[in-house]
């Protein structure tokens, strides 16, 4: 199909973006790589007055050192973040997830902040942020807001950002000894969207599982973070067993669609499965 009529606006930084989006209003929509957004415009499922493209804006580009944490420009492609060595080094997990993105072709053109500002709760990045406490950080003419992980996912395709706001960022908290993380997730065909993930973290100590941190894709209209799991798990022995029935509680407190691809129990079930295969990598035992 062909989109409805729209105007375009090629900023060349962040200051132009973001006069951009103020000038539009809630008639614009931010295009950050367009893997996401372009196929909706052509079904006419979204149908923006005003496009912003921000394939100019270089600023937002690129990954660095910030203290005990990474920033990670919205811009910046999957492909350069799952190969980026700061970020294998000191996050893991998102080198680990944002590898298995869909295709290609499409982590070559998509981006790190427009996944996750797309706010897709069958998405594989959100849940990994979730579980990491990331920060997001958005701009408008309002100044700099930060937004943690737990409050920016809202809703099924609704993050906490304003219509004015952009995000310029994301603020990864890093992992320091001990820690091991893994992504695990089921799905159709490589490019098609999980039907059930799982990022998890376990940091090690003597034998022990000293703390977990484990989140879901798509077992809800947002991220879902299992604290159950992570309870039942923390100060137990790094074990198959041990894992498996903290596993139990995964899908605990979630709300998973039913569709053509999956019931809810049949999501449930998933969960529960995937969570102790995450765990089990996680800890060293696969």
């Amino acid at each position: 199909m062909i989109p409805a009529e729209f105007g375009y606006v090629r900023p060349e930084s962040v200051e132009e973006a973001v006069t951009s989006l103020t000038e539009a209003g809630e008639d614009a929509k931010v295009l950050a790589g367009g893997q996401s957004l372009l196929p909706l415009m052509r079904l006419r499922l979204a149908y923006p007055e005003v496009l912003v493209d921000l394939d100019r804006v270089a600023e937002l580009r690129g990954v660095r050192d910030d203290g005990d944490a990474l920033f990670i420009g919205a811009m910046t492609t999957h492909d350069e973040v799952a190969k980026d060595s700061l970020v294998r080094a000191h996050a893991p997990l998102v080198a680990l997830a944002t590898a298995t993105v869909a295709d290609p072709a499409v982590r070559h053109r998509g981006t790190f902040g427009g996944s996750l500002a797309h706010a897709d709760p069958a998405g594989d990045l959100p849940a990994v942020t979730l579980a990491l406490d990331a920060v997001f950080v958005a701009r408008s003419d309002r100044g700099t807001r930060e937004i943690p992980a737990s409050e920016f996912f809202v809703d099924l395709l609704t993050s906490a950002l304003e219509p004015d706001e952009l995000l310029t960022g994301i603020r990864l908290p890093k992992l320091g000894e001990g820690w091991a993380c893994h992504y695990e997730k089921f799905h159709r065909t490589a490019q098609a969207w999980a039907i059930v993930g799982v990022a998890c973290a376990v940091r090690r100590s003597n034998g022990t599982v000293a703390e977990a941190r484990v989140a879901l894709t798509n077992m809800g209209s947002a991220p879902v973070r299992a604290h159950a799991v992570e309870t039942a798990v923390a100060g137990g022995p790094v074990s198959l067993d041990a894992f498996r029935s903290a596993a139990e509680a995964a899908a605990e407190g979630t709300d998973p669609p039913a569709d053509l691809h999956g019931s809810v129990e049949y999501r449930g079930h998933l969960a529960r499965v995937l969570t102790a295969r995450a765990l089990a990598s996680a800890g060293g035992l696969s």
